[in-house]
């Protein structure tokens, strides 16, 4: 009888498992499941009177910020996140925008994973998480939405979340003003992506 010494089948499994990992790690649902359907019920619940108030009241308050001013912001909020006090961040996420967000957030009962609304600074105007910074005007969220102009929608390639083991895909949409002829902001809906794979198929 042939006997395998017990390392052997630690690192049998180990192998077992990580054929497991990347198998479902590669197993990425399409993000053609983000259809018109889906981006129309998020757009229902942006296009709404305190989103584009909110964003319209940021826009006036810090009008055209240089980048030097959008720096210090963005590493005044990043500062803020490894310390005690964060009144800029607390200022954004206890606002009517942010708690609307984190509303809409709940109600999708784990479509949703994380969404931010943007000012024409690409700066956070409300938000349903704490993000790790303030300004996205540098990434594709931003420079392929509102710097496309109206009715922009621009869907990321999909991310695996090892930790959580999901599937994750970020929506991005211009938001324009009430008559649609000025964008005004953008908006970023992460949605579970497995999620939504398994609410499709059933």
């Amino acid at each position: 009888m042939t006997v395998f010494h017990p390392k052997f089948g630690v690192l049998f499994c180990a192998l077992l498992l990580c054929i497991f990992i990347y198998s479902t790690a590669q197993a990425a649902p399409t993000k053609q499941l983000v259809n018109s359907k889906v981006i129309q019920e998020v757009t229902e619940f942006i296009n709404t009177d305190i989103v584009r108030m909110s964003i319209k009241n940021q826009n006036t308050k810090y009008g055209n910020l240089s980048q030097s001013d959008i720096d210090a912001l963005d590493k005044k909020w990043r500062g803020e996140t490894k310390a005690d006090e964060k009144p800029l961040i607390s200022s954004v996420l206890s606002n009517p925008l942010s708690s609307y967000l984190t509303r809409i957030q709940a109600h999708s009962i784990g479509l949703y994973s994380e969404m931010f609304v943007m000012d024409k600074n690409g700066l956070n105007v409300g938000q349903s998480n704490i993000s790790s910074d303030y300004w996205q005007g540098d990434e594709a969220k931003f420079q392929k939405t509102y710097s496309k102009g109206k009715d922009a929608v621009f869907i990321d390639e999909p991310e695996y979340d090892d930790k959580l083991g999901i599937w994750r895909v970020q929506v991005n949409i211009a938001i324009s003003n009430e008559d649609n002829s000025e964008v005004i902001g953008a908006v970023t809906v992460e949605m579970n992506l497995s999620e939504l794979e398994r609410r499709s198929n059933i």
